[in-house]
């Protein structure tokens, strides 16, 4: 990552748009709401990394890559180059700066994503590796780094351990309470989707790395836990509200069984991506029990057409358009992505932009939702309309997209 400045955040913070975005208005009574369109981020809780854990872990990064992708099949390498469509420099994919949920939901942002980390003891996390080397050669200006919470139990919140820890929200309770309070004043919002990253590997670079956990069926059941808890029952979407009467999840989403946008104010819907980075081809412990997902609080990331087969990842919807606009015509949700390793907005590239909303994946990930990113260019992503949400431009009834 080029020198950040974060003086320079905290101005562009200040220029992002204070008042709230107009709410989706105008669609049809029957509009369900697989067949709405959203702008969301991604890392959404993130702070910056600083600078200098940056370039040491930069410099590590360089020396052993090359062996990593050895290790890969051939298989691998090409699901690591469709996610990864241009290549990947470390610090440039982490040249991006979130405000707080609050702030971003006011912008009209109806998806944000949280990665979690299981710490059933607490203190795991509570003295990043990276900063406790720095400290030993003599750095004493680091970043500030909270550490509120971080040595209670419970779901803590940072991108990878030991090096991007830097957070809005230290817990899981904390990032659902700021959901929860937002959702509370704002009532009458559409659905807000959130993916959960279940992060079960780390990048130990650094000596004395944290562990980092494998999820398994009592961590997830805590996690579901931890959503209802916080949230409540009736704010949430879940996969039992869609199945309805039919056998599986999948033959619910295969016949539209989705609820109204009118009916579904006010709530939240959940998505897992049960390991890091979402492209585990192992069946998760998530299901274990549940077959269809029943009694769970949350979609899972998945292949089409398995039981409990309801959101779909194409994060690159140039190379997915097909796939994306055919499984958005059956009923399934997808999420895909408007700019990938901040590629886009270095150098002003609004093609993937454009694929991803005429894609029809009803979820659209940016890191650039405002005026003023890192590079100077004239990148920034706003749904089209003005508004929270659009009528979906390929499964939407015509009288909506009028």
């Amino acid at each position: 990552m080029k020198k950040i400045i974060l003086s320079t955040f905290g101005l562009l913070s200040v220029m992002a748009v204070a008042q709230n975005k107009k709410e989706f208005s105008g669609y049809p009574k029957d509009l369900k709401i697989n067949q709405i369109q959203v702008l969301g981020t991604h890392n959404s809780y993130a702070k910056p990394v600083d600078p200098k854990v940056l370039k040491l872990a930069t410099g590590i990064m360089d020396k052993f890559k090359d062996s990593y992708f050895d290790k890969m099949s051939a298989a691998e390498k090409a699901k690591f180059q469709e996610y990864h469509p241009n290549g990947i420099d470390f610090a440039e994919g982490l040249n991006y700066n979130h405000p707080d949920f609050n702030e971003q939901l006011n912008a009209g942002l109806r998806n944000l994503e949280i990665d979690v980390y299981y710490d059933p003891t607490g203190n795991r996390f509570t003295k990043p590796a990276s900063y406790e080397l720095l400290k030993k050669q003599g750095v004493t200006d680091l970043a500030p780094f909270s550490t509120e919470d971080l040595d209670k139990p419970g779901f803590k919140v940072m991108h990878i351990a030991d090096l991007d820890f830097r957070t809005h929200y230290t817990t899981l309770k904390k990032a659902l309470q700021a959901l929860k309070d937002w959702s509370d004043k704002n009532p009458d919002h559409i659905p807000i989707f959130i993916q959960i990253e279940a992060k079960d590997s780390g990048l130990p670079l650094f000596p004395n790395a944290a562990e980092v956990l494998k999820f398994d069926q009592k961590a997830f059941d805590d996690l579901d836990q931890e959503v209802l808890s916080v949230l409540g029952r009736d704010n949430i979407i879940t996969p039992d509200d869609v199945r309805g009467k039919y056998k599986t999840l999948n033959e619910a989403i295969l016949h539209n069984n989705w609820p109204k946008v009118n009916d579904s104010k006010g709530k939240f819907i959940f998505i897992l991506l049960p390991s890091s980075a979402g492209i585990s081809n192992n069946e998760s412990p998530y299901l274990t029990g549940h077959p269809s997902l029943k009694g769970r609080m949350m979609f899972i990331e998945s292949d089409p057409g398995k039981e409990n087969s309801a959101f779909i990842l194409y994060d690159n919807a140039i190379v997915r358009q097909n796939e994306i606009q055919k499984l958005v015509k059956e009923g399934y949700l997808v999420r895909t992505r408007t700019d990938i390793e901040t590629y886009e907005a270095k150098v002003n590239d609004r093609t993937r932009e454009k694929a991803a909303f005429s894609s029809g994946a009803q979820v659209v990930s940016t890191d650039f939702f405002k005026k003023g990113n890192t590079y100077g260019t004239n990148y920034y992503v706003t749904i089209p309309g003005g508004e929270t949400a659009r009528c979906n431009p390929v499964n939407s009834p015509e009288n909506c997209r009028k």
